[in-house]
């Protein structure tokens, strides 16, 4: 039986940063991804910003991996020239009884570390953005766009330089603790792969908490359930007349259907919030109709016929529509009791913006 150093599931933005961190540090890896292509799911199907570290609780692993992360993506997209922009963010309360929403915000981001962030009133709103209508809001100002398929890119030929090795169209079926680490089965293109590794990491995504089942050896406490939460998206055929992003105050489940630009310039708005049993990325263009209203909120003035679907993405969260919101979890040995395990669930929005943070995190499980 072959034998590798590490085998992380999923070639998605962090399996690719996990790899990429794994090779640097001398290990052999091998990457098994059950898709044709890097980054086919989450990582690929959403609004590619990169975020300041603004609505998370304090002291959750989303936090501190976001306001880390956004440090350590800026100075690596600068030096391996990752298309990016540090564009800003405006957080906008729409009516009066919102404000005291945007004083909570800014002192949740402040527990964070983010101290950047500015009050704007009416007037300062109506300099930066004359389309925009509010009373109030906030500046992030270390909010930014990526483009996040050429950080995959990046991620994957760095890993690749350094040895590692993407096993595409191969899904991990199941693996079982060994005396000295784990057996692994995996199959694709009607072969079946068995190979020892020390290493394994499940960076599935969406398929995390399935794969978790198919670890034997594994306590079943450790398993979880991963619950799907679609995001629809639309985008406007005509330039639309904002600089910045433009959010509304969050939602439950998300953070509002709101405006982003792409590094062309273009807008497109979302996500919404759709449960779903299982992975579907169809997107109804009669849901558009809801983000009319929505976005009228702060942009009075969009037409009638301007929006067009675009695509739609998939949340991995790890509680059930209503349920209390979860924070990212990075299981390791000090967790399972498994040597040589890390288990990523959850992994959701801000995960591009903490791919590298959520890296490090991995290999410090992993050495203990």
């Amino acid at each position: 039986m072959d034998q590798v150093d590490c085998v992380v599931a999923g070639a998605g933005v962090v399996g690719l940063a996990v790899a990429r961190a794994l090779a640097l540090s001398g290990r052999e890896v091998l990457v098994l991804e059950r898709e044709a292509l890097i980054g086919s799911h989450t990582s690929s199907r959403n609004s590619e910003v990169i975020h300041a570290g603004i609505y998370y609780p304090g002291g959750s692993a989303k936090a501190a991996l976001c306001v880390r992360g956004k440090a350590l993506l800026y100075e690596y997209c600068a030096a391996r020239g990752v298309p990016h922009r540090r564009l800003g963010k405006i957080i906008v309360a729409t009516e009066p009884a919102q404000e005291g929403q945007l004083a909570a915000i800014r002192a949740a981001a402040v527990a964070n570390g983010v101290e950047d962030l500015g009050f704007l009133d009416g007037r300062d709103l109506a300099a930066l953005e004359p389309d925009l209508r509010g009373v109030a809001g906030l500046m992030s100002p270390s909010t930014g766009i990526i483009d996040s398929h050429a950080l995959m890119l990046s991620y994957q030929g760095e890993a690749e330089d350094h040895g590692a090795v993407i096993a595409f169209n191969t899904a991990l079926t199941a693996a079982e603790v060994a005396a000295d680490g784990f057996e692994i089965t995996a199959e694709g293109g009607g072969e079946v792969l068995r190979l020892k590794t020390k290493v394994l990491v499940n960076a599935a995504g969406l398929f995390a908490g399935a794969l978790a089942g198919r670890i034997a050896g594994l306590a079943p406490e450790h398993r979880r359930e991963v619950y799907y939460c679609k995001g629809n998206y639309f985008s406007v055929a005509a330039r639309v007349p904002f600089r910045h992003l433009i959010y509304p105050v969050p939602e439950r489940d998300g953070l509002g259907v709101h405006l982003t630009l792409d590094m062309a310039g273009a807008g497109r708005f979302g996500p919404d919030t759709q449960w779903i049993e299982g992975i579907d990325y169809g997107l109804d263009a009669a849901r558009g109709d809801g983000f009319y209203a929505a976005i009228r909120t702060y942009w009075p003035d969009l037409r009638d016929g301007a929006l067009s679907p675009s695509y739609t993405g998939i949340r991995p969260k790890l509680a059930p529509a209503g349920g209390p919101a979860t924070d990212f979890t990075m299981d390791g040995p000090e967790v399972h009791g498994v040597p040589g395990l890390v288990n990523l669930f959850g992994i959701e929005s801000p995960g591009l913006t903490a791919s590298l943070a959520i890296a490090g995190e991995v290999l410090a499980r992993l050495e203990g």
